[in-house]
């Protein structure tokens, strides 16, 4: 069927936009992280702790999030979210009204151990962490929701062999949010301040809901989409039901490819959270440079891990096309992308800063191209009404393991020093979620 018209590619670059904003708000404190130790008092173990907070409120967010996806429907729903997470963002520098000296630890006697645990967020560290970990807690319960608006999205506006093309795209807008973020903020920081910096980048996200207002709708209401554009796009999917089908939750534990995802969430996910909020602090401590320096190679290697995202989804378009079985070439691109991560346990003894973001980077960018055919293994394998709540339950599974990772990792460092450990753990991961995902799904086998 030829391709007539390129408006679903509209629809793709609002995506891109909304997880380029997404990243921006998410990275600001991972670029800042030395400073605002620096000026309020935070130990390794505090920003761990504000961390997993963030991953903890993000899966719950990716999990309910997707539910409310597929009962309001992207239109709706998306925006929503990013209204959400974008006074989260800015919440963040509220946080400034806490003065230094009035934050303490818990240290009073008469609490009991039970007590103690209860009250731990708020007390247990100094009050500034305490505040960002409440601003971060309601900023990931409404990033959560993004990426399975999105996935959701690509699914209605692309056939099946775009998918993954598609979803690579703007997923791309993630490291675009990235490496604007650490060459940005740290201008801006120097210039006005820290909370002046979470109020600017925090109200981007009001920009982009004003754009999708203006230019989004279901394709088969749009009033911009050529039929035979809409024709391509339904090519290969059922008819649309005039009564959405329910898929109860419990139902989708019945579906042996929801096991692949979420095994291959929980094993290889967290390390893109360990990249966003830790590789800043790792050249900092390998390489021992200033606030701008880390800024830009940090900004290196979310430009090297951009790559991926595209490349993942062009390679399985491009084995398809050539008349490999849509089997094939999704596991094969999941596969290059698991191999090229391995050599990641290597970053910590790469004697200069550009072999470290380097090496680093291509496991981002392996990491980019692995998710893009990972959330099309999805749209390739569920019924579309579910595909919000799948993404969500997985992504639930994947953050929440990822808070417990960020956690430890900060206890690591403050007792090591070292990221040794944390790197060569997830060298390996990806080959494993490989693995479950052949041994649970050994051929896909598409549903739309």
């Amino acid at each position: 069927m030829a391709k007539s018209g390129k408006f679903r590619w509209v629809i793709c670059a609002l995506l891109f936009f909304s997880v380029a904003v997404n990243y921006l708000d998410r990275l600001v404190i991972g670029i800042l992280k030395k400073p605002l130790s620096g000026q309020l008092g935070w130990s390794d173990s505090d920003y761990g702790n504000i961390a997993a907070a963030f991953s903890f409120a993000y899966a719950f967010g990716y999990l309910f999030g997707g539910r409310l996806t597929d009962r309001l429907g992207v239109k709706r729903g998306l925006p929503l979210f990013v209204l959400c997470w974008s006074a989260a963002a800015m919440a963040h520098g509220l946080c400034g009204l806490i003065g230094v000296e009035d934050q303490f630890r818990m240290q009073y006697p008469w609490f009991s151990a039970a007590e103690k645990g209860i009250v731990w967020m708020t007390l247990a560290m100094p009050m500034t962490a305490a505040g960002f970990v409440v601003a971060r807690i309601v900023l990931g319960l409404a990033e959560g929701g993004n990426f399975p608006a999105a996935i959701k999205t690509v699914a209605e506006w692309f056939p099946i062999k775009e998918r993954a093309l598609a979803t690579g795209w703007f997923n791309t807008g993630t490291n675009v949010g990235a490496i604007l973020c650490p060459i940005a903020v740290p201008w801006i920081f120097q210039r006005i301040g820290w909370e002046a910096t979470f109020y600017v980048t925090g109200a981007t996200g009001f920009v982009w809901v004003v754009a999708w207002w203006l230019l989004y709708d279901s394709p088969e209401k749009h009033r911009r989409l050529s039929p035979a554009e809409l024709a391509y796009i339904k090519s290969g999917q059922p008819a649309v039901e005039a009564t959405p089908v329910k898929v109860p939750w419990l139902s989708l534990l019945g579906y042996r490819a929801v096991w692949a995802y979420v095994l291959a969430g929980i094993l290889a996910a967290p390390a893109w959270g360990f990249y966003q909020f830790f590789v800043p602090d790792f050249l900092d401590k390998s390489f021992h440079l200033d606030l701008q320096t880390t800024g830009w190679w940090t900004a290196v290697f979310f430009t090297i891990a951009m790559v991926g995202g595209v490349a993942g989804g062009w390679l399985a378009e491009k084995l398809i096309d050539r008349g490999w079985s849509l089997n094939a070439a999704r596991k094969v691109s999941l596969l290059v992308c698991a191999l090229a991560v391995v050599p990641v346990f290597l970053a910590p003894f790469a004697g200069s800063v550009w072999l470290a973001v380097l090496i680093v980077g291509i496991a981002g960018s392996a990491h980019q191209g692995w998710s893009a055919n990972l959330f099309s293994l999805v749209s390739d394998t569920m019924p579309k009404e579910a595909i919000s709540s799948v993404v969500g339950l997985g992504g639930f599974v994947a953050y929440f393991t990822g808070g417990f990772v960020n956690g430890i990792t900060g206890h690591i460092l403050e007792k090591t020093g070292s990221y040794v450990v944390v790197f060569t753990y997830f060298s390996g991961m990806y080959v494993f979620s490989l693995i479950a995902i052949q041994l649970l799904v050994p051929k896909i086998k598409p549903t739309t």
